[in-house]
């Protein structure tokens, strides 16, 4: 794609403002560093354009700092005091969603993505954001915690112009099948080969 141009255009009776109108579903996965980051970077970029974005870690433990967390915390502070970006939700497992405030073990973190993923479908029904970000959600489903095929199918047919990006290592060939953009992230080097440690600003 030279210059943002596609290759080939389609044959589907669409305009051009149609077909770039279409809401997208990204799934960044692989064995590399960065695809939570990709997918923030993203969602900065909606933020930036006027769209609501909402961000539903599934495996990260609600004691966790996360340094993105922070910054869009800021960010929808920022709207909601003066106006600028658009509304920003952070939502995150371990001691529990923060509207269900579960706590427990692994059996209960199964109980609770289940519940996250039940909450994000009412939510993608209702159209309630416009940018999603789901930070390595690929794990339940590679866990079974949550139905990939049910996922695919809400996905498929969410309504309006719901932009979805989905995190994580494996993800399911359905998933990647039914996705509009696929990035793999391939490791080539990484600072814990050298057996150095994750650093503040670099991990998070």
């Amino acid at each position: 794609m030279p210059q943002g141009v596609p290759a080939v255009v389609p044959r589907d009776g669409l305009t051009t403002r149609a077909r770039r109108n279409t809401p997208v579903l990204a799934v960044h996965t692989g064995p590399g560093k960065g695809k939570s980051t990709a997918a923030f970077g993203m969602a900065l970029r909606a933020w930036n354009s006027g769209l609501s974005v909402a961000v539903f870690q599934f495996v990260k433990s609600a004691k966790w700092k996360v340094g993105e967390e922070a910054a869009f915390r800021r960010l929808g502070e920022l709207h909601e005091q003066h106006g600028v970006g658009a509304p920003v939700e952070w939502h995150k497992m371990g001691s529990g969603w923060s509207w269900t405030r579960k706590q427990g073990d692994e059996a209960d973190h199964a109980d609770a993505a289940a519940d996250g993923w039940t909450e994000i479908a009412r939510r993608l029904a209702a159209e309630q954001h416009d940018f999603y970000v789901l930070d390595e959600f690929t794990y339940p489903l590679k866990w079974g915690w949550v139905d990939t095929a049910e996922v695919v199918d809400t996905l498929t047919r969410r309504p309006g112009m719901q932009h979805v990006v989905i995190t994580g290592r494996d993800a399911p060939a359905a998933l990647v099948e039914a996705a509009d953009l696929v990035t793999e992230m391939a490791k080539v080097k990484h600072p814990m080969d050298a057996g150095r440690k994750g650093q503040k600003g670099i991990e998070w």
